[in-house]
């Protein structure tokens, strides 16, 4: 989505540059979520004004994975008579986004948010969030995060998020579809990649149609597809920024090497015939996997408990590797709004319990994510579960060579200009050189 406001003006110059109807639409929106945030109970034996009530916003999906974050709040609530948390589910991440900026132009933002950290530089930008680096130095739940995703936490040398759980892409696979293609071992390089893609699609009934494909891969200009695109672009050696650049005018993608082989390499797969793309923006639907029309596609954790429920065979492995491994880092940051001190300190009460221990491992027993926590990771609890899925374990072990996505302002522009490049590759409108070349000259002209 682009960015309605000027970043560098004060809230109430920003608000003038939205359109009046830009407004009435925001404010709907506006008044829908605090309608809904006005229905919380009040614990027995609390008296009601000694309550401080807070707000999460959250977009959890799927829907399963929204009861077990409830059911950790309604925990910390019973426990904390004091403090009242309400968790708001209101949508998917581009649905957050106008209600988000909604509650900014009204002043009556949440007190937390999740959503994943891309969106951090934009509302620091916007002057809504709190810098937590002295509440974290403060407290002892500091030392329990997993030092890797301090890069989705610091914009301009300050943290503005905490963790609220993590994942990142392999490929998954149907075991079966490989055995029957008569494929014993998995790829490991891109080369060898192609060439299980070409045997894994067949005509499997005679009719001279192909009826499955070795792999499935996203279409469209959203998220999902730079999301899971990045990788590739990485493990061939380039930079979509360089590594402490923090500006959009420093993206680098006309002759990027790196994004060139990347983009070739997903074409090459679609002119073999060993590739289907998805529909639309539904490149994380797995209706073809589940089926056995594709054998391979691109996910992460969060989708294996949709996998066991089907009860079909599956397995995952790493991205496969050009130059060196990579993957990217996804999951949802919490966002401190500005409000004031005495529910900031209230918010930060509920984050402590939210990055524990216990809190962690059971939100990643629950819904597959991964702990963001060490001590989670690490106990005995979570580490049986690991030992009865044994697909995470792919996950956690190439965590170490996982990327985050810019955070500055902007970086939502970048996405939907690099997804555009990307789409118009795949559908052979263009070539990959083309395609960054005038992508790059767009984003020039905004940016330089």
């Amino acid at each position: 989505m682009y960015n309605f406001f000027s970043p560098s003006r004060h809230a109430k110059r920003k608000r003038k540059k939205v359109s009046r109807y830009f407004k009435s639409l925001l404010l709907i929106l506006l008044v829908g979520i605090l309608a809904l945030a006005g229905c919380q109970n009040i614990l027995p034996g609390v008296k009601k004004d000694k309550v401080i009530h807070l707000t999460l916003w959250q977009g959890v999906n799927p829907p399963p994975n929204r009861d077990v974050l409830q059911k950790l709040v309604d925990k910390f609530n019973r426990s904390h008579p004091d403090i009242q948390v309400e968790s708001l589910y209101i949508g998917q991440q581009d649905q957050q986004t106008p209600k988000i900026l909604a509650a900014v132009v009204g002043n009556a933002p949440p007190d937390l948010l999740w959503y994943n950290p891309t969106i951090a530089g934009q509302l620091v930008e916007l002057g809504a969030i709190l810098p937590l680096d002295e509440m974290l130095d403060k407290s002892p739940i500091k030392a329990e995060i997993d030092p890797t995703l301090y890069t989705s936490m610091k914009y301009n040398g300050k943290i503005w998020s905490v963790p609220f759980a993590t994942n990142n892409v392999g490929i998954f696979y149907r075991p079966s579809l490989f055995k029957a293609a008569g494929i014993t071992e998995l790829p490991r390089t891109w080369q060898e990649f192609r060439q299980v893609a070409k045997k894994l699609t067949r005509d499997t009934n005679g009719d001279g149609q192909t009826d499955q494909y070795g792999m499935f891969l996203p279409l469209g200009k959203g998220e999902f597809t730079v999301f899971t695109w990045l990788p590739f672009m990485w493990s061939g050696g380039s930079e979509l920024v360089s590594a402490d650049s923090q500006n959009a005018a420093a993206v680098n993608l006309q002759d990027n090497q790196g994004a060139i082989a990347a983009l070739q390499f997903w074409r090459d797969l679609i002119k073999d015939g060993s590739a289907i793309l998805s529909a639309p923006e539904r490149g994380y639907e797995t209706d073809d996997f589940l089926a056995g029309k594709v054998a391979m596609q691109l996910n992460g954790p969060w989708i294996l408990g949709e996998f066991q429920a089907n009860g079909v065979d599956f397995d995952v492995f790493p991205i496969p590797v050009r130059q060196k491994p990579a993957t990217v880092i996804g999951g949802e940051n919490l966002f401190f709004f500005k409000t004031t001190p005495k529910r900031e300190r209230a918010a930060f009460e509920f984050v402590e319990y939210a990055l524990s221990e216990e809190f962690q491992t059971e939100l990643a027993l629950g819904t597959g994510y991964l702990p963001v926590n060490l001590k989670s990771r690490q106990s005995s609890k979570y580490q049986e579960f690991v030992q009865k899925i044994p697909q995470i374990k792919v996950f956690l072990d190439q965590a170490k060579y996982g990327r985050s996505r810019p955070i500055f302002p902007g970086y939502n522009r970048i996405s939907d200009s690099v997804g555009r490049a990307i789409e118009s590759v795949l559908l052979g409108k263009s070539l990959p050189t083309d395609s960054l070349k005038a992508t790059q000259q767009r984003l020039d002209l905004i940016y330089k």
